[in-house]
């Protein structure tokens, strides 16, 4: 599914990762943990091809992502999903239109939209707020659409960046339900998170990441961390 192999990326003189070999299969949900500046942001970069590697392969779904030609990048970020800390929603559209949006700027007919954006609500839970604008729903809310926006296209893998980050801990218990149900459904996600409480009762498989290395990867780890 995603495979690094002696995967490594540097800022000049600063190691992004370095000798990085790492496998996540298809179904795992695995929390990517490690203080400020430890790595992840570099990791996640490398599988969406926003960066490329200085040596060393990565593989998602069979395909070789380092080498791929500029081309065939959207294909690849197509089988990716992600959902951001700060929701990034387009303000002037509705949830429904976000949603759509989503599916329309990889040319899905209009039918098809129809039919699976009003799917994708559901499963979320806010088919009530379709006609709602970003401004009009809380925060727990603007996630929740955001995650539908990323699941709209039915991705091989999700991407969450610090999804719980703006919210309280109910909400973030809830939106952490909601990625167990999509994981569940065959989606493997990755979840970088500074959630020391999520990580620890979660008990899902956890890889550290400190100063560009994998120091761990455990099965059904902890946090370990003390900011």
């Amino acid at each position: 599914m995603i495979i690094f192999e002696n995967v490594s990326k540097y800022y000049g003189s600063n190691i992004g990762v370095e000798n990085v070999n790492i496998r996540i299969d298809k179904g795992d949900f695995v929390f990517l943990v490690g203080s400020s500046g430890a790595g992840k942001s570099t990791f996640i970069k490398l599988m969406l091809k926003e960066i490329n590697a200085d040596s060393g392969r990565i593989f998602i779904d069979g395909v070789e992502v380092t080498g791929l030609p500029n081309r065939h990048i959207p294909q690849l970020r197509r089988n990716i999903g992600i959902v951001f800390q700060d929701f990034r929603l387009l303000p002037k559209k509705t949830v429904y239109e976000n949603v759509a949006f989503a599916m329309e700027i990889v040319k899905f007919s209009q039918r098809t939209i129809r039919r699976q954006v009003p799917q994708v609500l559901s499963l979320v839970g806010i088919s009530s707020k379709a006609n709602k604008y970003p401004n009009e729903l809380s925060a727990g809310e603007q996630q929740r659409v955001a995650i539908a926006r990323a699941i709209v296209n039915n991705p091989t893998v999700l991407i969450t960046d610090e999804p719980t980050g703006n919210l309280d801990p109910d909400t973030a218990w809830e939106i952490m339900k909601l990625l167990t149900q999509i994981n569940v459904r065959g989606t493997t996600v990755v979840m970088v998170t500074h959630a020391k409480d999520i990580v620890d009762r979660m008990g899902k498989r956890v890889i550290a990441i400190e100063d560009g290395h994998i120091i761990r990867d455990e099965a059904e780890g902890v946090y370990g961390y003390n900011d």
